[in-house]
């Protein structure tokens, strides 16, 4: 099928931007939310571009775009600064859109790959909270785009764009020195056959450079302070505790039982079967063979990276794995629908491409009813970890600030509480957001409010003898281990008031 005029694949492109920026808006958090989603949120409260947990995590061109949103004076801070990582999605999805159409110069195997992508649960679910990875998504979306465009046309202008593009990505998420590589090796290869000049690199590598400069401006800062130069580097390529995590080579039955379960809940229909479809054809396909090269080196490097990656939410890091695998899908339509002459064949694929929709509405009260084990925690407040796990949408839902007005309103003044990670963001946003209880004293291991004291077995007698103490949680790593040691904790409302040593009773 020919390829439709540009003004026609734009007014699609347009649409597909529009319906997916419609669905994240109202699926999007209308405030405050808990865990690192919510500590992304105190960091652009504080104008905080560097983080407190090592260059790895500061995603400073991310939080320079979201420090933007926090100063349109529209609506709910909270609010405002979500829909960056929504309309972030929305620009990932139609930009897969139309690597499709312009790839396989057809709408409808570009539809079913945007729609793939656009309800896979874990993309969604980072569509309606504020996140980096769809930001990271829209930019490598459009890094294929112009790597598609100079496959077609041979013009290097395309490859300028292309390393403008996986600059700003790295200054996003260091997800992006994934593509990085194969970028490298495939301009190496194009400088080698004399198919570019040393000039076009060159050219290519500065706007790289232009693009990442956020990056690099944290990177030099923390050198000059330091004067570590290892230690620093270490900082930028793993954080400050996740070199383990990034570095394993090692899978247990546990580990690969989950990454299975996160891949087939993201693609709750029988049109995973295309991604396979999708793989056999572009093996096949002779045309364009650098590029589909590419397609399917990433698409095995995302998935090996996150599948053996060990953190807590490496769900997460499937997410470029799915963006890619949503391309390939979308090629196993297209093939299907020239294969098989049953007009009943794309409508039923359509229909498969939003059966997940249904999946997501029924799983949590499946799961419930079974009891499942969902491996999360069971003590959050105004939390069903069912519906907030499962179901990717989260419209209307104010959990995270209902449970902080709660928790903060009855104490006594000046009172100090000790949060864990999940909900100090929570009680943060209400006291210095809202202005609820500016008197009380929040700490934890990683934010805390002004003014806090320091929490920890030298201080805690001296807290408690000028002030009421709290603590969130009672459970082992939640809970410092020496309060769950040496004190007694009593029921308070939604928090637990430390009120003596076990060893004077």
């Amino acid at each position: 099928m020919a390829a439709e005029t540009k003004p026609k694949l734009g007014y699609w492109y347009l649409g597909c931007l529009c319906g997916a920026g419609v669905l994240y808006l109202l699926s999007c958090a209308p405030g405050a939310l808990w865990q690192d989603s919510g500590l992304i949120q105190y960091r652009i409260w504080h104008n905080d571009i560097e983080g407190f947990s090592g260059l790895a995590i500061s995603h400073p061109l991310f939080y320079l775009l979201a420090i933007g949103a926090k100063y349109i004076p529209l609506g709910e801070f909270g609010h405002r600064v979500n829909l960056l990582a929504a309309i972030a999605a929305a620009a990932a999805v139609a930009n897969v859109f139309l690597f499709v159409h312009l790839w396989l110069g057809s709408k409808y195997p570009a539809i079913v790959a945007a729609l793939t992508l656009g309800v896979s649960h874990t993309f969604w679910n980072h569509a309606s909270i504020i996140e980096t990875y769809t930001l990271w998504a829209a930019l490598f979306s459009a890094e294929l785009i112009m790597l598609l465009q100079y496959a077609r046309t041979q013009r290097v202008g395309y490859l300028y764009w292309l390393g403008l593009l996986n600059g700003l990505a790295i200054a996003v998420h260091m997800l992006a020195s994934i593509p990085l590589a194969c970028y490298t090796v495939f301009l190496i290869v194009l400088l080698a056959k004399r198919q570019i000049h040393t000039r076009d690199l060159l050219a290519a590598a500065l706007l790289w450079i232009v693009g990442a400069l956020p990056y690099e401006y944290l990177i030099v800062k923390n050198l000059v302070q330091t004067g570590d130069v290892a230690g620093t580097l270490a900082s930028a390529a793993f954080g400050l505790r996740w070199q383990g995590a990034v570095l394993n080579t090692s899978l247990s039955a546990k580990l690969v039982k989950q990454d299975l379960q996160y891949i087939l809940y993201n693609f709750a229909t029988p049109n995973i079967l295309l991604f396979f479809v999708g793989c056999f054809a572009l093996l096949r396909n002779t045309a364009r063979p650098r590029l589909r090269n590419i397609l399917l080196v990433l698409a095995v490097l995302f998935f090996v990276f996150a599948f053996r990656y060990t953190i807590a939410d490496r769900y997460a890091f499937f997410i470029p794995f799915y963006c890619v695998a949503s391309i390939i899908i979308g090629t196993g339509a297209y093939v299907a629908n020239q294969r098989i002459n049953r007009k009943a064949v794309p409508y039923l694929i359509l229909f498969f491409s939003l059966l997940p929709i249904v999946v997501y509405a029924y799983a949590p009260g499946f799961a419930a009813k079974m009891q499942l084990d969902l491996g999360t925690r069971s003590d959050i407040p105004y939390r069903n970890d069912y519906k907030y796990f499962l179901q990717p949408w989260k419209t209307g839902y104010d959990g995270p600030e209902r449970f902080a007005k709660q928790a903060l309103e009855p104490v006594e003044n000046n009172a100090v509480i000790y949060a864990d990670s999940t909900t100090v963001a929570p009680l943060l946003y209400v006291q210095e957001v809202k202005g609820t209880r500016p008197d009380v004293k929040i700490t934890s291991g990683t934010a805390k409010s002004k003014d806090a004291p320091r929490f920890d077995k030298t201080t805690i007698e001296q807290l408690l003898q000028d002030s009421h103490v709290y603590v969130v949680s009672s459970k082992p790593d939640y809970c410092p281990a020496f309060i769950l040691d040496d004190y007694e904790l009593v029921r308070a409302g939604l928090l637990w008031r430390v009120v003596g040593c076990k060893n004077l009773r």
